[in-house]
């Protein structure tokens, strides 16, 4: 009589199906190890991206040209011009200069004013009056008519007079061999030959008395001498 089916597995599996079923158990767990190894491990493979590696090959230092100087051009060297020597004039005498060509003494300005004609003896000066050229022995000093004329220096009156071209003159000798003379007075001076005067004295006033002299503007004509030649005034006289 045939066994039925469940009977015939039983039997199978109480004898050889034991071993059977363990093989099939043992092969499942293989393969889902296998399977998951081959999920979990990666072939090595070269990264595709990375920090990119750049050589810097060294620039070659640039070549500086050599210096070249400039052949310097020879200068023509000037001709040498004659030697001129220009004469050096004679520095104006301070007021302590003054002093000592005076003997010491500091004089004063007869009259304050513009010197509009100066000393000159050498070089011809044009006299507006007479229309020519001649010397002048002093200096005309603007003043107002009826300006008072002082002594420059301490002295005494030597003469009063009337001179045809240059009106009423008053005279004055001072020591160390000077003279003082002023003209285009007025007509009557306040002194007379032989008065004693100090410096700083009134002597008389700006006139209009000199017809040599009459184109100019009112003034005081002034001289000086030393040891009877005419100097010039303005290296003995202090600034005004």
């Amino acid at each position: 009589m045939k066994k039925p089916f469940k009977q015939t597995m039983g039997d199978f599996l109480a004898g050889r199906g034991f071993y059977i079923v363990l093989f099939l158990c043992v092969a499942a767990i293989g393969v889902s190890g296998w399977y998951l190894m081959s999920e979990l491990v990666l072939p090595a493979e070269a990264p595709v991206n990375g920090p990119a590696t750049v050589t810097l090959s060294p620039s070659p230092a640039p070549t500086v040209p050599p210096t070249v100087k400039p052949t310097p051009t020879p200068t023509p060297r000037p001709r040498a011009s004659p030697a001129v020597t220009t004469p050096t004039p004679a520095p104006t005498p301070s007021p302590s200069a003054a002093a000592s060509l005076w003997g010491g003494e500091v004089y004063t300005w007869p009259v304050k004013g513009q010197v509009i004609s100066d000393f000159s003896l050498e070089v011809l000066a044009y006299d507006e009056t007479m229309g020519d050229w001649r010397v002048h022995e002093g200096l005309d000093i603007a003043a107002a008519v009826g300006t008072t004329v002082k002594a420059v220096n301490a002295g005494t009156v030597t003469a009063v007079y009337q001179d045809d071209l240059m009106g009423t003159v008053v005279e004055m000798s001072h020591e160390n061999g000077l003279e003082s003379l002023y003209a285009n007075l007025a007509a009557q001076p306040t002194v007379k030959a032989g008065d004693t005067l100090d410096t700083g004295a009134v002597l008389g006033a700006v006139g209009e008395t000199a017809i040599a002299e009459v184109a100019k503007p009112a003034h005081l004509h002034f001289e000086m001498r030393k040891d009877g030649e005419n100097v010039d005034p303005v290296l003995y006289l202090p600034a005004q």
